[in-house]
């Protein structure tokens, strides 16, 4: 990953006499809308996404924590489960700290670097989610259609190549999306109706040619989005057909439960990424677009390790270990 960000910065800075033309997009500022600019209302947004900020990094630190410390969940699962629970910080992390500032100076300004680095590793984290989650589902196909194998199957090497790849893939694409961003140039009326730097907001905003950044869009979101989404059902496919054979009622229960927590993590991101799509697509409103954009970049992230320490004993016993140990 330290490679790739010393190439972008590289890239970067040799393509920067491109994009003086017409303006100077280096000293650009863009202005983020956010949510309202009643100022009684600004006291109460800033406490509502502190607290949710504040709830998202302990939760996920604590499952990365009882993870870490408890042997009993030393498995792959769990394993990808603290990779998405960190990836969860990250993402929340890359947009909530510049909005509380923002609320908080009431100045709504980012400058274009700030910009382009918040869109990368927005797209980077969130791209790695979808890959997480991808892989998460593979390893519940392979506990309950191959139960003799699955220490042999999903052995550490294979794990940890797995989320290698899973970052080395969203790297290249949100390096991709980014240097395509820094091709184009940006006039005047730099208003961005978003509480961050999102992707499609920076290109409509743009005064070049923004076909390639558009077709890229697109290819991707098939490739990286439309993929993953085809392995998870289709791995869930082959696990409801394999505990629908399991005789009795009482195992059919126990495999199913094992699947439930990361099914509603999925649920719950999907149907959010869903939101935002339709919500943009179907209105004009930037209020409707940055508030749906909230569930899935804040209220998500937030919601996981809720939805896996409720519903995961495991999770739950180490949580107590993990409490009991400090206390």
């Amino acid at each position: 990953m330290h490679g790739c960000v010393i190439l972008f910065f590289s890239y970067f800075d040799s393509h920067i006499d491109y994009m003086e033309l017409g303006n100077d997009t280096r000293n650009s500022e863009f202005l983020l809308l956010g949510f309202s600019e009643e100022p009684e209302l600004q006291p109460f947004l800033f406490g509502l996404f502190l607290s949710m900020y504040l709830v998202t990094i302990l939760g996920n630190l604590l499952i990365i924590l009882a993870v870490n410390s408890d042997s009993h969940l030393h498995m792959p699962m769990y394993f990808f489960l603290a990779n998405l629970s960190f990836v969860d910080i990250c993402v929340t992390s890359t947009t909530v700290p510049k909005m509380l500032v923002n609320i908080h100076t009431q100045r709504k300004i980012i400058t274009y670097e700030s910009c382009i680095l918040q869109m990368y590793f927005f797209i980077l984290f969130v791209g790695l989610d979808n890959f997480l989650l991808t892989v998460m589902a593979y390893d519940r196909f392979v506990a309950i259609c191959h139960p003799l194998h699955y220490t042999v199957i999903m052995n550490p090497r294979l794990c940890g190549l797995l989320v290698l790849v899973s970052w080395i893939m969203n790297i290249l694409h949100s390096l991709l999306e980014t240097l395509m961003v820094l091709q184009l140039s940006f006039c005047t009326h730099l208003y961005i109706p978003h509480f961050f730097c999102e992707l499609n907001q920076m290109i409509q905003l743009a005064c070049s040619d923004t076909f390639l950044n558009n077709l890229v869009i697109y290819f991707a979101a098939v490739l990286l989005g439309g993929a993953p989404l085809a392995g998870i059902l289709y791995s869930y496919s082959k696990i409801v057909s394999s505990i629908r054979g399991i005789s009795s009622a009482l195992g059919r229960y126990k495999a199913f439960s094992t699947c439930t927590s990361h099914l509603s993590v999925v649920s719950l991101f999907y149907c959010t990424s869903l939101g935002v799509h339709l919500s943009s697509t179907a209105t004009q409103s930037s209020l409707s677009s940055a508030t749906a954009s909230v569930m899935y970049t804040v209220v998500t992230p937030m919601l996981n390790p809720f939805i896996y320490s409720l519903r995961n004993r495991d999770i739950k016993e180490a949580l107590n270990l993990l409490f009991r140990g400090k206390s």
